[in-house]
């Protein structure tokens, strides 16, 4: 009975793992790398649309990103949707291309990046807390209303705990490679 419940939680965990993933793509090494740009949303005839649905996205060299539009009147979208984002880029539109020059990572950024990623990964942590409570939570409920047994509830206890070591794990595996990458000179 309990196992259902437990069975239950694992793709939401998965996809906490897979949202840190994601978020890792976007904070930018050392290197260029295409998920830096790929999510930033363009105003594309009054839709808020992904770059990298409107445009391919190539790294001609290790610190350049080159973006070709497939549609021409875009570019201009393009290259403000670029500039006015976060990420402090100043795009060169050529008339057919945008090319990113990604100046190198000063020490104290790449520390900055470095805390972000140890931000994102705890609270990628809370959400596997916050799933692991819930599915406590209903498991208690079990066995208040006689469903499972005592032993039951204590082996889905430790499932449960294993479950969320498990994930802890490969956060912080994540998180250790972030790192590594980010201090790669």
């Amino acid at each position: 009975m309990y196992q259902e419940a437990i069975r239950k939680i694992k793709p939401n965990m998965q996809e906490v793992l897979l949202h840190l993933e994601e978020g890792f793509r976007n904070i930018r090494t050392g290197r260029a790398n295409p998920g830096i740009v790929e999510s930033i949303k363009v105003s594309y005839y009054g839709t808020q649309t992904p770059l990298k649905q409107m445009a391919s996205i190539t790294i001609p060299d290790a610190s350049s990103i080159l973006i070709t539009p497939w549609d021409g009147n875009a570019l201009g979208d393009i290259e403000n949707s670029i500039r006015n984002s976060d990420l402090g880029f100043n795009p060169v539109n050529d008339g057919k291309n945008i090319r990113i020059a990604l100046p190198p990572l000063t020490e104290e950024r790449r520390k900055e990046m470095s805390k972000l990623s140890e931000d994102m990964a705890e609270e990628a942590r809370v959400g596997l807390r916050n799933i692991r409570q819930e599915t406590w939570n209903e498991i208690k409920k079990m066995e208040r209303d006689k469903k499972i047994t005592e032993d039951d509830r204590y082996s889905a206890e430790d499932e449960l705990n294993k479950l969320i070591s498990d994930n802890n794990n490969k956060i912080e595996e994540m998180v250790d490679e972030k790192e590594k990458e980010l201090m790669k000179v």
